[in-house]
């Protein structure tokens, strides 16, 4: 990390350029740097540094960089891997600002280049450079026309906020600047951070979201290096009205291995990684045309918030469709106010469903005013947050009858519309196109990337404080015996069974005599985590004769399966009552994010259905409701057929006293309640069993 951000201003924003390795041979990296600064008109002192030549583009060369005036903003270094920690070297001892490594060869090979890579860093560090790569494909600041980068690329006009491209890889940065490009969408900065031996994503994020050219960003990362840093930019990027929509492949374990061989990243749980990016207003997705369009959108409505979609058709099938995918994605298609029912009655024909989506039949081919007329009405619904017009488009006559038509309603809407004339690659007419880009309506040419974009938006669930930094102390993990976790959830206000340790059998009876029968025995001792396995549970003991024979029970398969292993004694518990329902909740550490919640059904439902859902810890009690809430067997807890309704409340309080034990205690790694018994709704719950493990 740069100590400040002067550096990263100095290498995004330079007045001054050193081109090291710079050349005129044609289709030659060096060649393309220096053609990149001629075609954009860069205004700075240019420096090429080359061996082989005296001139180019007119400007004479120096042979090395030790010939550079001293306090030069930047070098860019196009020279082969070999080569790079003396150039960084001399660009120190020069007083230069920052560099751009372009050259593959480090981190991404193995532990050898690691090692190179890690010298490199700390050269740069210790001379306060701030440096991009290696293993990248640079950066173009579209705003003042500085373009260090190998690829040709063109200048782009901007007029208003535009978008900040950041990418781990060079290829996904020059895929998103073009795809965006293509759809009308400015763009600001295009930046390929590569390996990011000093620099990474998050530190170019955070030097831009307060540049004012900058209106939205559109990333994709592998990894998220300095989460605490990530989310601190996410939190600001939302304060600022400036959306962040993210991709982040590494779900699956071959992704993660991927990432690693390709620059260098070591992936952390992608699972918990989405909680807390999503807690912090970005929005996640996970397909390129999503980045996209997701992008497009929330560049052009930055501050929606999205429950319902309204969607206007003019065929029947697209309408069943429709029903269809929204259910499948997720998204809402809410039913139509009255006012809007009676208004549509009055412009459609008698035989129109009116409905949401909303089909205005083949009369709007022979009378296109009924999709403007239509969307006018849909758009007044206040149970209506957003709008898309999914439809043929036809002939060139019939798209811009359709278009001007639509244009005065949705060019002027006061919520976020779109626009999708289906037929794939069916030309459109160009008079459509630059009328269209003019307006900023968006255009899709596929009703499935328009719903799933908004769908994107809609998932923008909550937004919640800035979560405090991971801690997660060194030392080696450790487990605590289940007596002694439920001693510590007592001191915390967190309700577990009666009961305490016995260190004999005569011990055991008097406890059980004074909580009362029926009772449950069970070994303790922190190596024994799993004590059903070694016949270590006894359960339903009615009577003292029953503790008796258990008791030895116990002993006797201790000394079969773990002869002259220490026990710390046997838990003596009062039964629970028979509960309705059995989740189960933990509370676990993340070493690279925080403390996350973990709640789902329990028992042999957690792995057979993967019912399970996750929040950092702290959030509002509202947003861990909502989330209890959203699982697919959230009906079992709000009465199913006659059945009671369960102490939802009772959950989200133990949610809550875990969540604020683990920030309070960052020794304890992780707590594991399996099961939780809940009871109906005034009820509460019960700790049946809690394996927690510590940090020492």
């Amino acid at each position: 990390m740069v100590q400040d951000g002067r550096g990263i201003d100095r290498l995004l924003r330079p007045r001054s350029v050193a081109v090291v390795g710079a050349s005129s041979e044609p289709f030659s990296l060096g060649a393309n740097v220096m053609a990149n600064f001629e075609t954009f008109g860069y205004t700075g002192n240019l420096h090429p540094v080359s061996r082989r030549f005296e001139t180019i583009n007119g400007i004479p060369c120096r042979k090395s960089i030790s010939e550079l005036p001293d306090g030069i903003d930047l070098a860019a270094l196009v020279v082969p891997a070999a080569a790079v920690r003396q150039a960084i070297e001399e660009c120190a001892a020069k007083g230069i600002g920052s560099a751009v490594i372009f050259a593959s060869g480090f981190a991404e090979l193995g532990e050898e280049g690691l090692a190179e890579q890690a010298e490199i860093a700390r050269i740069a560090r210790a001379a306060g450079m701030a440096v991009l790569g290696p293993n990248c494909l640079g950066f173009t600041n579209f705003v003042s026309s500085v373009p260090v980068t190998f690829e040709r690329i063109q200048p782009m006009a901007l007029n208003g906020p535009a978008v900040a491209v950041v990418a781990q890889s060079g290829a996904m940065t020059g895929n998103i600047r073009e795809a965006l490009r293509s759809r009308g969408l400015p763009i600001a900065y295009a930046i390929s951070t590569g390996n990011e031996a000093v620099l990474a994503a998050e530190d170019i994020l955070s030097e831009l979201v307060d540049d004012e050219a900058v209106g939205s960003f559109a990333v994709f990362v592998e990894q998220i290096r300095n989460p605490s840093a990530f989310l601190a930019f996410a939190h600001m990027a939302w304060d600022r009205g400036k959306p962040v929509v993210l991709m982040h492949p590494g779900r699956s374990q071959r992704s993660r291995e991927a990432a690693q061989s390709h620059t260098g990243a070591m992936a952390g749980d992608h699972a918990v990684m989405e909680t807390f990016v999503r807690a912090a207003g970005v929005t996640l997705v996970s397909s390129f045309d999503e980045l996209f369009d997701t992008t497009l959108l929330r560049h052009r409505y930055p501050h929606a918030r999205i429950n319902g979609l309204g969607i206007v058709t003019n065929s029947g099938a697209v309408r069943g469709f429709c029903l269809d995918f929204c259910e499948d994605i997720g998204l809402e298609l809410p039913l139509l106010q009255q006012e809007t029912s009676e208004a549509l009655a009055d412009v459609l024909p008698d035989f129109a469903a009116i409905d949401n989506p909303l089909d205005i039949t083949a009369m709007g081919m022979s009378k296109p005013s009924l999709f403007g007329d239509s969307c006018a009405a849909m758009l007044e619904d206040k149970g209506i947050d957003a709008l898309l017009v999914a439809a043929m488009g036809g002939a060139p006559r019939q798209v811009m009858a359709k278009w001007e038509s639509l244009k005065p309603v949705m060019s002027d809407a006061g919520k976020p519309v779109a626009i999708a004339f289906m037929g794939d690659e069916l030309p459109m007419p160009q008079e459509f196109l630059e009328d269209i880009r003019a307006t900023g309506v968006p255009f899709f040419r596929s009703p499935e990337r328009a719903m799933r974009a908004f769908a994107n938006i809609a998932r923008l669930e909550y937004h919640t404080g800035l979560p405090a930094p991971a801690q997660l102390p060194g030392g080696t993990t450790r487990t605590v015996a289940e007596h002694q976790g439920k001693a510590l959830l007592r001191e915390r206000g967190i309700a577990v069974p009666d009961g305490e340790l016995a260190r004999d059998l005569a011990s055991a009876k008097a406890i059980a005599a004074r909580i009362g029968y029926p009772v449950a025995l069970k070994v303790q001792a922190a190596h024994i985590a799993h004590k059903s396995d070694l016949g270590g549970v006894k359960l339903n003991l009615t009577d003292e004769a029953a503790l008796d024979r258990a008791w030895q029970d116990i002993e006797t398969s201790l000394e079969n399966h773990a002869a002259g292993e220490a026990i710390d004694g046997m838990l003596v518990e009062k039964m629970a009552p028979a509960f309705d329902l059995e989740l189960v909740v933990s509370a676990r550490r993340d070493p690279s994010w925080g403390v996350v919640l973990i709640f789902g059904l329990g028992g042999v439902l957690t792995e057979l259905l993967r019912d399970i859902r996750m929040v950092p810890a702290g959030v509002p009690r509202a947003v861990i409701e909502s989330k209890l809430l959203s699982l697919k067997a959230a009906h079992l807890l709000q009465g199913y057929r006659g059945s009671p309704r369960l102490d939802i409340d009772a959950v989200v309080e133990l949610l809550e006293r875990l969540a604020q034990l683990m920030l309070d205690d960052c020794s304890i790694a992780e707590i594991e309640i399996n099961p939780l018994a809940v009871y109906p709704e005034g009820g509460g719950v019960r700790i049946l069993d809690v394996l927690m493990t510590r940090r020492d």
